[in-house]
């Protein structure tokens, strides 16, 4: 079998029959799920893969020395190629079913199962059933205390921080053509849809932060079950449109491996800068964090073998994605998804704090893109519609040192028994108030509204 997770911290083991049996569920989608998959050739290696020596990829930067190691271990890169062609076996099936059905039918039935329990949903389809309980089901290693510990102490980089951040975070998703297509193809390239898309994810873990919300009626899983859904309606509507997804190229659309950066960066970097100080135990606050951020990803349908347990492990899968997802930024792709996120506008309406909060956010936004994607190149930014000025880094400062105050104030109060439930009660009603900013997340994709590849449409 595969080993790549343990409660008692073994390292990574990835057998021969481990392998065999994941390259067999990998070739099963052609068979469980017809209508989606069964043209596709999974033991052909797309382009944005690559094992090569030399290649540029999106392990980039300080990150770029451990690719050597990576290559080293042919079954690692064995490992990741399989899970560049995996799906989501349980919610693709029930996605596929939109013909049939239709996609708001199948976000009303998964709506009312997640609310009153899908028993209580007399006309789901056995996939509908098949994907409740997947979600349902109770790994092994979950510790659900530890987990609202986790989501307690998010709560203040969540609250404070966060509403400068999502922005910024978001272009993360996009700076790869491989990874970034299904966005362009599913219209996300106007101001109005790409604010709706930011407004969307920062719903998604913003909710995921709140008092039980991941447990099986809480806010966060029913928002967990959307999201995976979309996800793989995107896969259902992009695979019947082959002039604008070649499979030669992109493979399979949104596959496992792509889901592991926006649910586990913040743990990989923790994991990074422990490795870095010689440190291989996660202390008490720091292993709540990644079981927060463990379960979220596995209620996202992420596979246990890639949810990794220790600092090495987290490392270990998270360079093999993007030492082998080959580096690539196509303007017409990745440009106006960038153009188009950076000049939405996220305000909630038009008050004077709104604009003057979105003055600040917007040029650490910029600031925070130099820093992380352009080496602090900050020519090279303007060349790709990214302009950071004298004023935005000024300003993108002073809203630093606003956050990292704020930030500090509550982690003191969160050690002073007197004030550490008043602080978690403000950090609570913070977050509800930032979500209601946010408005309604639909989590849904409707193919009608989808864009050819080949002319896409400038930003508004």
């Amino acid at each position: 079998m595969i080993v790549a997770i343990s409660s008692k911290g073994r390292r990574t083991l990835i057998t021969r029959a481990g392998l065999d049996n994941l390259w067999a569920k990998v070739e099963s989608q052609r068979e469980r799920i017809p209508a989606m998959y069964g043209e596709v050739d999974f033991r052909a290696v797309p382009e944005r893969f690559t094992a090569t020596p030399g290649d540029p990829t999106a392990l980039s930067g300080k990150y770029d020395r451990d690719r050597d190691a990576l290559l080293a271990d042919p079954d690692r890169i064995e490992f990741i190629r399989a899970y560049t062609m995996i799906g989501d076996l349980t919610a693709d099936a029930y996605a596929a079913l939109m013909r049939e059905h239709g996609f708001r039918a199948l976000v009303d039935m998964l709506t009312r199962a997640c609310d009153e329990g899908v028993e209580n949903v007399p006309e789901a389809p056995p996939e509908l059933v098949a994907f409740i309980r997947d979600m349902e089901r109770i790994p092994d290693w979950l510790d659900m205390k530890l987990v609202e510990e986790g989501a307690r102490i998010d709560r203040n980089s969540a609250a404070n921080f966060g509403p400068f951040i999502i922005r910024g975070a978001f272009i993360a998703t996009f700076m790869n053509k491989y990874a970034a297509l299904p966005m362009a193809i599913t219209g996300t390239l106007s101001r109005q849809t790409a604010a709706r898309r930011v407004k969307d994810t920062a719903t998604f873990f913003t909710t995921s932060l709140l008092p039980g919300a991941l447990e099986r009626h809480g806010p966060g899983f029913k928002a967990a079950a959307m999201v995976r859904l979309m996800h793989s309606m995107v896969r259902a509507n992009v695979l019947r449109r082959p002039k604008d997804w070649d499979m030669d190229v992109y493979g399979i659309p949104i596959p496992q491996v792509d889901q592991m950066p926006a649910g586990l960066i913040s743990v990989f970097l923790l994991s990074y800068r422990m490795i870095e100080e010689g440190r291989h135990e996660f202390t008490p606050a720091e292993r709540a964090t990644v079981e927060l951020a463990r379960y979220r990803c596995f209620l996202l349908g992420l596979p246990e073998e890639l949810l990794a347990d220790t600092p090495q492990g987290i490392v270990d899968l998270m360079n093999a994605r993007s030492g082998t997802l080959l580096s690539g930024y196509d303007d017409a792709t990745c440009g106006e998804l960038l153009r188009a996120t950076m000049a939405a506008d996220l305000r909630p309406d038009d008050s004077l704090g709104a604009r003057i909060h979105e003055t600040f956010e917007r040029a650490f936004a910029k600031l925070f893109f130099v820093k992380s994607f352009m080496g602090g190149d900050k020519a090279k930014a303007a060349s790709i519609g990214v302009k950071l000025t004298a004023g935005d880094v000024a300003l993108a400062a002073a809203a630093g040192l606003f956050i990292y105050a704020r930030i500090r104030l509550y982690a003191l109060a969160a050690h002073i028994p007197g004030l550490r439930g008043i602080a978690d009660r403000r950090l609570i009603a913070k977050l509800k108030a930032q979500l209601t900013s946010y408005g309604h997340a639909d989590f849904t994709t409707d193919a009608a509204h989808y864009r050819p590849s080949a002319t896409p449409v400038p930003a508004e």
